[in-house]
């Protein structure tokens, strides 16, 4: 019996190098592919798989609200995030809401099918890095650093604003009003003690906030 898979990644070669590695291996089945968070979900509400292995940063639905809805569209499928945002961005965020592991693609390439395989047998696959982040997580909030104090909208809109996305373009992405982004936007300044932007992108570039970020 062969895990039949769903690879949702925005990066053709990605996608390609993936489903070239499975195809040597005796469990793992690609049976569909998504280049976009919309195609991912219309995908596993039509279909049936045993293990989606999931890009966050796509065209359309992305991020921790794909997660959200992939999960409740279906709640026992295996998530298995793959994104070039370090640990220290999402990883614990992406685990709260549904996921079942997290897997930098900076990280080392020889544990993409330890984790498949861990995740579609149920299990949880995080890295040291990411147990450490889980348990400072699991910290009293005085110890915890602003930005993991966010939720989870104001850090999505955390990561377009510093990507140099206007409130406009940040709002047409999430499908929210001008009104609302930037309401979150003064939420993300006085959560994080910060009254500028070049204090942010400080703050950001800092604690790693801006890699794997894209315009």
């Amino acid at each position: 019996m062969k895990f039949k898979v769903m690879l949702a990644d925005d990066h053709a070669i990605i996608r390609d190098g993936l489903r070239k590695i499975l195809q040597d291996t005796d469990d793992f089945e690609v049976v569909a592919q998504a280049s976009n968070g919309n195609a991912a979900l219309e995908g596993v509400r039509a279909h049936d798989f045993d293990l989606i292995v999931l890009d966050l940063s796509m065209p359309g639905r992305h991020g921790l609200e794909l997660i959200k809805l992939i999960r409740d569209a279906c709640p026992k499928l295996p998530i298995l995030i793959f994104s070039m945002h370090p640990e220290e961005q999402f990883a614990v965020r992406a685990l709260r809401v549904g996921a079942n592991g997290y897997l930098s693609k900076e990280g080392d390439s020889d544990l993409i099918l330890p984790a498949m395989r861990k995740v579609a047998l149920g299990g949880v696959f995080i890295s040291a890095k990411v147990a450490e982040l889980l348990a400072t997580d699991a910290s009293p909030s005085s110890t915890a650093l602003p930005h993991t104090l966010l939720s989870d909208r104001e850090f999505e809109v955390l990561t377009h604003i510093l990507r140099g996305s206007s409130l406009t373009d940040i709002a047409n992405e999430l499908s929210l009003s001008i009104k609302t982004v930037s309401t979150h936007k003064s939420h993300i300044y006085s959560k994080m003690g910060i009254s500028t932007q070049v204090d942010l992108i400080r703050y950001a570039m800092e604690h790693r906030l801006t890699e794997g970020l894209s315009q």
